[in-house]
Parts: C-alpha cells; structure tokens; sequence
C-alpha cells in the first residue's frame, strides 16, 4: 500500500523530515511546559512540593472518620509522606511526570502519620484547604461514590458544603460514603425498632 507523499522519493524525504521536526517540536514543547508548571506550582501548597524544608507557622490537624456502604474504612497511616505522591514514568530513556524533590523524605502540606485518622496541615501561611483537598492527595476514588446519598458532618452537625467544608483547627470530620452500586434498601431492617 502507498501512503500519500511516500512515493517519489523527493517528497519520501520531505514528508520524513517534516515529521521528525515535528515530533521535536512536540517533545520540546512538552518539556517545556512541564518544567514551567513545575516551578509555578512550588508555591502551590495542594501541588507536589515538599514541606521538610520550608518554614511553616500554619499548622492544624483535625480528625477524619470514613465510612464507606456503612463499613468504617481505615485511613492509612503515611498518606503525603514519601514517594507515592507523584507516579512518574519512563519514556524514550527519559523519566517524565515524576518530581525529584518527592523522594522518600518528602512531606506534602497535608499527611497522615498514623492510621487513627488525624490529618495533619501545614502551609507557610494561612490557606483554605478542604477536606476534598486530603481525599485528592489521597486518591480517594470519589468517581465511584454516589454524591447524592453522600454527606460530610463537621464536628456532629451536617456540612451543606459536603467536600468543599473548610478544615478547622481541631474538628473532627465524619465522611459518609455510598458507592453507585450501593442499595440502602438491602440494609435496613423493617421489624419494629424494640425486637
């Protein structure tokens, strides 16, 4: 089969060399924009930087309770700490997408250390995070929770904001959780409350 442009050997030349400049230009491009965004997003404090290094006055933990289709879901001990935040890859010999300053040291602005659910925050000035921002770092699969049967409770009282509630110093944050394919209806009993 002949490809347009591959047959007189003239235009084969043209064709590949427009092509190779163009995979240049591309790859260029991409670097480019990755080592821009990479540096812009230091002073973002939800982006892949490290806080080991940097004075942080702005400090908080709250405290976490997940429950997933009525089961109390664990949260993990080490969430933001060390190399699992960013994945990198390797492409051509080249690794891409991954960040050096996120090695094993590295501590991200919001982090668990233990498994009891207390979230730590820290920032180099005061910043709204979100207890949507902990599930982001986390990687919580929201795209599966049914957002309608959902509901978020700051210290006891139902948060109309769900995800986007402010974190406070010292609150303790209640996330209840329905997958889609998740059916209240199989759970509830229907005998009389006192049998």
């Amino acid at each position: 089969m002949r490809y347009p442009g591959m047959g007189d050997p003239n235009r084969r030349r043209k064709t590949i060399r427009f092509l190779v400049i163009l995979l240049i230009i591309g790859v260029s491009v991409g670097v480019t924009s990755s080592t821009i965004q990479g540096f812009l997003g230091q002073d973002n404090p939800l982006g892949p930087v490290c806080v080991n290094d940097r004075n942080t006055p702005y400090k908080m933990s709250v405290t976490l309770e997940l429950y997933v289709d009525g089961n109390k879901a664990d949260i993990p001990a080490n969430i933001g700490i060390g190399s699992n935040t960013v994945e990198s890859f390797n492409f051509l010999g080249v690794s891409v997408g991954g960040d050096e300053l996120l090695d094993s040291d590295c501590q991200r602005t919001m982090y668990t250390l233990t498994n009891d659910g207390t979230i730590y925050v820290e920032w180099e000035e005061e910043y709204p995070f979100e207890i949507g921002h902990f599930l982001w770092m986390w990687d919580f699969p929201m795209k599966d929770m049914d957002e309608s049967k959902s509901r978020m409770l700051v210290d006891g009282k139902e948060s109309d904001r769900f995800i986007n509630a402010l974190l406070k110093d010292g609150s303790v944050y209640k996330g209840i959780f329905y997958t889609e394919e998740f059916d209240i209806a199989k759970e509830t009993d229907f005998l009389p409350p006192d049998l």
